[in-house]
């Protein structure tokens, strides 16, 4: 398994309680696959640099994860079709 730092872009219309399950099914993704969320940190609504799809904010989530491939291309996957996240990117950390 490789180390990944994900951040992804959480859309700033969704309550609390929606944004909750949004993170929980995301990390589920990573955890299903036996691999591990090795820290999370939310960085709340924030301004975006440029407007993606007439959104503005965002709500900024990062993860750094020790995953397979497998469960990184399902987060991919996932996210692409997700209409609750406006934008991801993962990383692979140098060994």
């Amino acid at each position: 398994m490789r180390k990944y730092e994900i951040m992804y872009i959480i859309h700033p219309n969704l309550d609390d309680a929606n944004r909750a399950e949004v993170v929980d099914k995301y990390q589920g993704i990573i955890i299903n696959d036996g691999s591990k969320v090795l820290e999370t940190k939310d960085w709340g609504l924030r301004d975006l640099a440029y407007e993606i799809n007439k959104v503005n904010k965002g709500h900024y989530m990062i993860l750094k994860v020790e995953a397979s491939n497998e469960a990184i291309s399902e987060f991919e996957r996932l996210a692409l079709i997700d209409s609750n996240i406006v934008r991801h990117i993962v990383i692979k950390e140098e060994e």
